[in-house]
């Protein structure tokens, strides 16, 4: 077996548990196997591009969850907005209270710009550094330590806690 084709078995047995709950946290447990699914078709796809070190690979492979995530809500964007047009009026998303206890946490954070919330849910819910998310999207770590404080300053206002 080439060694690229080891890298990237090595790399998706020891990720894809993580990939799994990134994906579940933000589709839902029916949408995310088929999520991790196609991240790994892509992978498998892109084995080339695998780097050789093994946070790298992890980060390489959030990356493309994220990207096959991105697809994902475009898709689902497009099929809402067919669906309002053929009922002829723009309906309300409806979204469910959560039922347990983080739901006024989680409420603040939808409430977020999507980029910054995306950016506290990189950072606490799939316990990436502040460095790790923002190559994960993209942007400088000075951006996201600017976007994270901002986030925080405006959770700490939406769930009324003083600044310390």
């Amino acid at each position: 077996m080439k060694r690229a084709h080891v890298r990237i078995t090595t790399a998706l047995s020891e990720s894809s548990a993580d990939l799994l709950a990134y994906l579940q946290r933000r589709v839902g447990f029916d949408e995310a196997p088929d999520l991790l699914g196609e991240t790994m078709v892509v992978a498998w796809r892109r084995v080339d591009d695998l780097p050789l070190d093994a946070e790298q690979a992890r980060m390489w492979l959030f990356g493309i969850a994220r990207t096959a995530l991105l697809n994902h809500s475009r898709g689902q964007r497009r099929r809402w907005a067919l669906a309002d047009r053929i009922r002829g009026d723009a309906l309300m998303p409806v979204v469910a209270p959560a039922a347990d206890d983080g739901a006024e946490i989680r409420d603040a954070i939808d409430r977020l710009d999507p980029d910054l919330g995306e950016l506290v849910r990189l950072i606490h819910w799939e316990r990436l550094t502040i460095v790790q998310a923002a190559g994960l999207l993209g942007i400088a770590d000075s951006t996201a330590r600017t976007r994270y404080a901002r986030a925080k300053e405006q959770l700490r206002a939406a769930l009324g806690v003083p600044a310390s």
